[in-house]
């Protein structure tokens, strides 16, 4: 990864100091955006973050771009209309775990499938933070919280596979303890051209605090692994412990694109005619003559 850039990492921190809990894995992750944004040499008034509601959300108040802090596990439909609305803006959308894959799941799968050219950053805790410890889809059966003090009964969430079998074209796996790397992984998905998605292991201190753990459990995603296999991508988002690196990667015209494509070969329309028209058809089905 080349470092030749004109801006570095503090030209990207806000006058808001962050206020998250001392050793809250969210540290790690925003100075890899800082360092990806300042690889990129990003102008930081042509860069949107957008989030929805949650510890990680709080994220584009500590950052000098554009930032919009939606509702609640609303930050992928924001982020899209942003970048289609302005193709030229570099988007990226932020949240947790409970934000994007409980209230706002539903809107995943379609900016997978849609394929906009944004980048979602998750960071994942396995647990409701800000609400002070329930259990989120991505927490473990069993796992005990102040939601489950029996237990919890559900299943997890395998978000990875989800994103691979919903189209993500970029569909990688990063950890706030390993900066070095979660930062080559933003900058990576920010150059794709079409819809990307990071898991980013985020431990939570006060709630949900397994960083050594996590630490013993993740291991590299091996050289040779094809990332254009999509049956390698499902196998290694399903094995157990956390696979670090990309899983899977595939190029496909963006929605943008589409969209851009359609416009050049619609022939142009007159609006006076559209409208006599509409009043044509309006009046035969009402049954009145048309002036």
């Amino acid at each position: 990864m080349s470092t030749a850039t004109t801006r570095k990492p503090n030209d990207f921190k806000s006058d808001l100091k962050p206020i998250w809990c001392p050793g809250c894995g969210d540290f790690g992750v925003l100075a890899s955006l800082y360092r990806a944004f300042a690889h990129l040499d990003l102008d930081p008034a042509k860069t949107v973050v957008v989030s929805g509601i949650g510890c990680s959300s709080r994220l584009p108040g500590f950052v000098s771009t554009y930032g919009v802090h939606t509702l609640h596990g609303r930050p992928l439909p924001v982020a899209m209309g942003v970048k289609l609305a302005n193709p030229d803006l570099n988007v990226i959308a932020v949240g947790g775990d409970g934000d994007g894959f409980a209230i706002g799941a539903g809107h995943f799968p379609h900016a997978a499938r849609r394929n906009v050219d944004i980048t979602y950053l998750v960071m994942d805790n396995e647990i409701y933070g800000l609400t002070k410890g329930q259990v989120s889809p991505t927490s473990l059966t069993d796992q005990k919280a102040p939601s489950t003090p029996w237990g919890n009964l559900e299943t997890p969430l395998n978000t990875l596979a989800f994103a691979v079998a919903s189209g993500a074209g970029f569909v990688a796996r990063g950890a706030s303890f390993n900066t070095k790397a979660l930062t080559e992984l933003i900058v990576q998905a920010m150059e794709h051209k079409g819809f990307s998605y990071i898991d980013a292991l985020s431990p939570c201190v006060m709630f949900n605090n397994h960083q050594e753990e996590w630490k013993e459990l993740v291991t590299d995603v091996a050289p040779d692994h094809d990332s254009s296999d999509k049956v390698q991508a499902f196998d290694l988002a399903l094995k157990g412990g956390f696979k670090l690196g990309i899983l899977y990667k595939e190029l496909r015209p963006t929605l943008g694109e589409k969209y851009r494509a359609l416009v050049e070969r619609t022939p142009d329309q007159n609006l006076d005619q559209m409208l006599e028209g509409f009043s044509a058809r309006k009046g035969a089905a009402i049954g009145k003559p048309v002036a």
